[in-house]
């Protein structure tokens, strides 16, 4: 299979969406499509369906749509029930039509062959049996079963009608029905959105093992660098290919801009150098021939282009706690949450500056969690309480409190009546709020727009307390990663609950984690547990390999030793890489510090000054601390 679009563009009326696209998917390849939001990404997806969306770009070769073979494409918005009676099991065995075809001539076949058992009917009911294994007949039943178990279905819903589930329930049932159907071509828009972290990491491997090819448009930045080998970037109307993981494009990127910037301040450099020497000697008779010379050189030379900034324009604001807390912020003992019934039970103690991600499946009660923490709804049983000095703020996914008829200054204003117009417009400003921005009503906005008025209302009160629910649903990627730079940098206290592990692992430095119908807290980053977790796996297969067998027990242990050293380094790096992350944000604090004391107001009192100066040199102390762990850590890699 091969699908190829040369110099296409995509327009509505007047307006020109995306004016050079160059795309080209082969076999096999996994493909991501990256860009702000609203630049144009599900809509070139439905232009891969849809080819009469596309015309002629503004690039020179010849615009073209080519296509190598009968290509079967799929795609969650084709996808329709068309009898909402049936069970959810039989909209999902449409998917193995044939393969339930060829099981009913297999039973045929062997009834024919059981009454007369000529040569001729053991013939054709051997190739049927052939014919099914090829057809994956063996293991379809395990397939569909895992599938609906890991998007969080149970046996009981198999036999529900489609029409009893819910808007969400009937797009996981599509979504199902679609990846099993293995089409040459599947197409992904936001696959990860509202799964949770057990179901994205098992579409991540079943992605990532899919024999076909995918192209997928995800702002979840892990689940893209696990599947993809191929990137293409919508920036500024033009796609840009990049090969490699999500990872390796964005270190690309930031390589091709630092050199296509220095190539184009060489060139101008020396058109100007040039240019001076045509100047001064053209008139001159005895140099005018070679001023002519250097002009014709220049007429002949390939100019290159400045590049284009990337375009990070997001929000930004300088949010820091009101007064600090107590060291204690929260203590939770044995605390039972739920509406009617406890669901769940939790104990653990959180300390200033601590960032607790908490994560796991759906259902299983994390939002109510923050719910009942917040006091938005009541405890059921044991206790929770909060220290000294505490002001918290809670941010919920629904964001309820936002009221759909007000302005964007109404909705803030009436959170901040005693500031002024210009101080009102600063703040909204901002969280990128700018001019007729802050005029429309809140119930026109998109979802990504609506956190970021709900973000800018609570970061402006100044709690030294955050407890967020999903704040980073419907957020692009450069939403993402301004919002973790604010929180890394954020000295006060947060509980976070996400699905996004990729902002998990770079924000939460300890895990609340929901599993087994129980809650466990863990000391430590997304990553180290993830660790722990493999760790116990293997020593858990290393076990049932040993008690299998006392076979060649010996000869197992000595093979298992490469592989656990390597394991064992690759924990280590780790450990280097978090250490390396957090001497980053203790020196970005530490400039912070150094530009709050070069504020006039600072300047002239010695106790702020002192006070300032201190949390420097704990913020030293604290590196110097680090470093000694780094040199310990790569000693002992080098070791």
């Amino acid at each position: 299979m091969n699908y190829k679009i040369v110099n296409g563009s995509i327009s509505f009326g007047a307006d020109t969406i995306l004016e050079e696209i160059n795309f080209e998917i082969k076999e096999k390849e996994k493909i991501a499509i990256v860009g702000r939001n609203g630049c144009g990404k599900t809509t070139f997806l439905k232009s891969l369906i849809h080819n009469d969306m596309l015309e002629e770009g503004i690039g020179e070769t010849k615009f073209g749509v080519y296509k190598q073979g009968k290509i079967e494409i799929g795609y969650l918005e084709q996808i329709q029930f068309e009898n909402e009676d049936i069970t959810m099991e039989e909209e999902i065995l449409k998917v193995y039509k044939d393969i339930i075809n060829q099981e009913e001539k297999i039973s045929l076949l062997q009834s024919k062959m059981e009454s007369n058992s000529t040569e001729e009917n053991i013939k054709l009911y051997t190739n049927a049996i052939e014919k099914y294994e090829q057809m994956d007949g063996y293991i379809y039943k395990k397939e569909y079963m895992t599938a609906i178990r890991k998007f969080g279905f149970s046996l009981e819903d198999l036999k529900k009608r489609v029409s009893e589930f819910s808007g969400g329930q009937k797009t996981k049932i599509a979504l199902i029905r679609l990846i099993l159907s293995k089409p040459d071509l599947l197409l992904l828009d936001e696959p990860t959105n509202h799964l949770d972290i057990e179901t994205i990491e098992w579409l991540e491997m079943y992605l990532k093992n899919y024999p076909k090819a995918i192209v997928i448009v995800s702002h979840d930045r892990m689940f893209l660098d696990k599947i993809v080998n191929k990137v293409y970037e919508i920036e500024y109307g033009a796609m840009t290919q990049y090969s490699g993981n999500y990872t390796f494009y964005e270190k690309q990127k930031q390589i091709n801009y630092e050199k296509q910037l220095q190539d184009y301040e060489y060139q101008q450099k020396e058109i100007k150098r040039i240019m001076s020497i045509v100047e001064k000697f053209r008139y001159k008779k005895n140099k005018a021939k070679m001023a002519q010379s250097k002009l014709t050189y220049l007429e002949q030379m390939t100019l290159v282009d400045k590049p284009e900034k990337f375009d990070l324009n997001t929000f930004s604001t300088n949010f820091k706690p009101n007064i600090d807390s107590g060291n204690l912020v929260l203590s939770v003992n044995n605390l039972g949450f739920g509406y009617d019934k406890v669901i769940s039970r939790v104990s653990f103690d959180l300390y200033r500056g601590r960032k607790l991600g908490v994560i796991g499946a759906n259902g299983k009660g994390k939002s109510t969690l923050l719910k009942t923490l917040a006091n938005n709804i009541r405890k059921l049983d044991g206790k929770f309480e909060y220290g000294y000095n505490v002001e918290m703020q809670y941010f919920d996914q629904q964001m309820e409190s936002l009221d759909r008829n007000n302005t964007v200054i109404e909705e803030f204003s009436k959170d901040f009546p005693q500031l002024t117009n210009t101080q009102t417009r600063s703040c909204l400003a901002s969280f990128m709020f700018y001019a007729d921005d802050i005029n429309k009503k809140v119930d026109s906005l998109s979802g990504g727009e609506k956190v970021r008025l709900e973000l800018c209302k609570i970061m402006k009160k100044g709690p030294n307390l955050l407890l967020l629910d999903e704040p980073t649903n419907h957020m692009d990627i450069v939403g993402k990663e301004s919002l973790e730079k604010l929180l890394e940098l954020y000295t006060g206290t947060i509980i976070v609950v996400s699905h996004d592990r990729y902002f998990i692992n770079k924000i939460a430095d300890s895990l609340l984690i929901f599993e087994n119908d129980k809650v466990v807290f863990f000391d430590g980053r997304y990553d180290e547990y993830l660790e722990k977790k493999e760790k116990e796996d293997d020593d858990l297969q290393v076990s049932q390999v040993t008690n299998s067998s006392n076979v060649n027990i010996v000869d197992k242990t000595k093979s298992n030793s490469t592989y656990f050293e390597n394991k064992e380094k690759n924990k280590i790096k780790t450990k280097i890489k978090r250490i390396e992350n957090d001497i980053e944000i203790m020196e970005n604090k530490i400039n912070n510090i150094n530009e709050e004391m070069q504020k006039p107001e600072n300047c002239t009192s010695y106790t702020k000054l002192a006070d300032l100066q201190k949390e420097i040199d704990q913020l030293n102390s604290s590196i110097d601390e680090k470093m000694i762990q780094w040199e310990q850590l790569n000693g002992s890699i080098e070791e």
